[in-house]
């Protein structure tokens, strides 16, 4: 969207230049020959360059059934266009060139915004994701440690949680006292004191102290995937 937004701005400037109503509202001439066949031939070039992704939106939108925002803007510079174009061609009427061109700027120009948008969203997904760590030591029932995967921790399991280790999961500290670090999640920047009884935010950073974490919720229920999904719904 970046890229053809600057190249058809470029292409723009003869086809305002040329533009009667752009040369009466700013009181100037620029004339030459065949003029109108040159503004079509630049015409021509942002529709179909710079058009292009409303063009093929506008196709798959209708093969879909599901018209939206791509339909509109398509349908909006093809009338425009073709019309345009006839009118060069020898149907009588008015151009509408430059208005074809300028609204294809602008809304290249406002996709690229709205993509920039989602994309820093999506890296901000990512970035959230890999607060979370991959394994967790599950206290086994005669106190044993497994080291599993956190996709298969439930609520009520017991995680041993080492000094310097990220929390798996939500839940209450059963045992055990240490600093945690949350910044990442809540923005919080000193430590938080934790102890029996006190609840942890799974992702957060363990500091010097062993602690035994009663897990209260996963999956979907978890802050952090609560996170995601407004992060995801935003973008």
């Amino acid at each position: 969207f970046k890229r053809r937004f600057w190249v058809s701005l470029i292409v723009t400037i003869p086809v305002l230049l040329l533009s009667p109503v752009i040369q009466s509202f700013f009181r100037f001439s620029f004339i030459i020959p065949a003029g109108a066949f040159f503004t079509l031939a630049f015409s021509s070039y942002i529709y179909f360059y710079g058009g292009w992704p409303f063009i093929a939106g506008l196709y798959d939108e209708l093969k879909k059934k599901q018209p939206g925002m791509m339909t509109l803007i398509g349908l909006a510079i093809s009338i425009a266009y073709f019309y345009s174009a006839m009118v060069v061609l020898g149907l009588k009427g008015e151009v509408f060139f430059w208005e074809l061109v300028t609204l294809i700027d602008i809304m290249l120009l406002g996709h690229y915004i709205e993509m920039r948008s989602v994309m820093g969203a999506s890296r901000a997904l990512e970035e959230l994701a890999k607060l979370m760590p991959s394994t967790a030591h599950l206290v086994m029932h005669d106190g044993s440690l497994m080291e599993v995967g956190i996709e298969k921790l439930k609520a009520g399991d017991k995680v041993l949680v080492k000094p310097g280790e990220k929390i798996p999961a939500d839940g209450i500290v059963h045992d055990g006292e240490s600093e945690v670090n949350e910044s990442l999640l809540t923005g919080e920047s000193r430590l938080i004191d934790k102890k029996k009884g006190s609840s942890v935010i799974g992702g957060s950073l363990n500091g010097t102290g062993s602690l035994t974490v009663e897990v209260k919720k996963t999956g979907r229920d978890s802050y952090i995937s609560q996170v995601v999904e407004l992060v995801r719904q935003a973008s």
